[in-house]
């Protein structure tokens, strides 16, 4: 998972030779939840589960939100298969992490849930954009601020660096496959507890983030709409005294 262009599909590419369609423009390219064909590693089967951004060029954060957690509830855990972690790709070259970046990973949270955050990976990538002073002291603001990734490290979550190699990619699989697969929150509570999609944790998350748009975009309106009517008075006014 991760922000549209942060590299998904290229990683799953590289790390399990697939060859799943790359965004090269400015629109957002997966669309769909995609799976790679199953490969080997070490001996055991490993497959990589390819996810749009909730700030896909062309679907709402809603729909994404549905098609993952569909996907997720129908495809997986109905079927009794658990995922062993979750690899969430930042971009290293990122100027700041905004409110879109942030947005998206409260919701990444919430989708996982708590239990799951010890099964998680945060990977940056893009490396070889940035100097590595630079890139240094960006991985260490995200990892000490609560607004950033330190909540889920403080949970057992794990931060890599991605130089865009297999063997690098393949590392961070193997972390991966020692892990205990656990549910993700948003599977038990589609299955389990048989919630809606809005009753869900991540559901939540964006309702309020939609929520404080709304508001924002009022307070915005009316802030314009005052101004207007201050220069049409004023514009009256001239014009009359003329």
């Amino acid at each position: 998972m991760g922000a549209t262009g942060s590299g998904k599909t290229t990683f799953i590419n590289l790390a399990s030779g697939s060859n799943l369609r790359v965004g090269r423009g400015l629109q957002s390219c997966t669309s769909i939840v995609q799976v790679a064909q199953p490969f080997e590693l070490d001996g055991r089967a490993v497959t990589l589960i390819d996810t749009p951004g909730f700030d896909d060029t062309t679907r709402s954060d809603t729909d994404v939100l549905r098609m993952i957690a569909t996907f997720l509830a129908t495809r997986k855990y109905e079927g009794g298969k658990q995922l062993a972690g979750v690899i969430y790709l930042h971009r290293i070259s990122d100027f700041r992490m905004g409110g879109i970046s942030t947005r998206n990973f409260k919701m990444f949270r919430q989708l996982c849930g708590e239990s799951s955050l010890k099964n998680v990976v945060i990977l940056t990538n893009m490396w070889g954009e940035v100097s590595r002073e630079v890139g240094e002291a960006r991985e260490d603001e995200l990892a000490s601020k609560d607004m950033f990734f330190k909540p889920v490290l403080d949970k057992g979550g794990q931060l890599f660096r991605h130089d865009n190699t297999q063997k690098a990619a393949h590392t961070v699989l193997r972390q991966i496959m020692e892990n205990h697969p656990i549910a993700l929150q948003i599977q038990r509570e589609l299955v389990d507890q048989k919630k809606q999609i809005s009753e869900t944790a991540a559901g939540e998350e964006l309702n309020r983030e939609l929520m404080t748009q709304i508001r924002k975009h009022r307070d915005e309106m009316r802030s314009l709409q005052e101004e207007m009517r201050g220069l049409s008075y004023t514009f009256f006014v001239e014009i009359t005294h003329w």
